[in-house]
């Protein structure tokens, strides 16, 4: 077992009705999201206490198993310039681990401002800060899984469209 680090465009060539799981990685915990079988709305699913690598990494492969995820999508914390920091050094180091665990493909998705939108939409909602802290990272991990489902949505009809299928 060793999955890829692949583009995007590789989930169009993924299993009909085979969901996607978006991931949220920070320090404490690991938000998840999961995919419609129609790959256009995500939704929060659970959040993963942290507790070391091995521990984590079963419990996120047995999620995925339980809703037959066929790839994952992982936020990528990249500074607000483009460059990569330390979190994404910590991002892929997890991935690298990750890899050799699994065959599901993943793909990085860039997540600058997921965990802020998210904020925002909560304190406009007016949701207090216990119930902010306790669906923020499964919230960041929709947010980023809904960009990378309508970016493939648009790849996906793009493709089709070239094809002359779309007219």
């Amino acid at each position: 077992m060793t999955s890829a680090i692949v583009p995007l465009e590789t989930f169009l060539d993924l299993p009909a009705h085979a969901r996607l799981l978006g991931l949220d990685l920070g320090t404490k915990t690991i938000g998840l999201a999961l995919s419609d079988l129609e790959r256009q709305i995500a939704t929060p699913l659970e959040t993963i206490q942290r507790v070391k690598f091995g521990l984590d990494a079963a419990a996120l492969l047995k999620i995925a198993a339980k809703h037959q995820v066929a790839g994952l999508v992982i936020g990528l914390p990249l500074n607000m310039d483009g460059t990569e920091g330390p979190r994404v050094q910590s991002t892929r180091a997890f991935v690298r681990n990750l890899a050799p665990l699994t065959d599901l493909p993943i793909v990085f998705w860039d997540e600058r401002m997921s965990t802020l939108a998210v904020t925002r939409t909560l304190l406009d909602a007016d949701a207090s800060r216990a119930k902010r802290a306790a669906v923020v990272d499964k919230m960041a991990a929709a947010y980023i899984l809904q960009g990378a489902l309508d970016r493939l949505g648009r790849l996906a009809f793009t493709e089709t469209d070239e094809d002359g299928m779309n007219d």
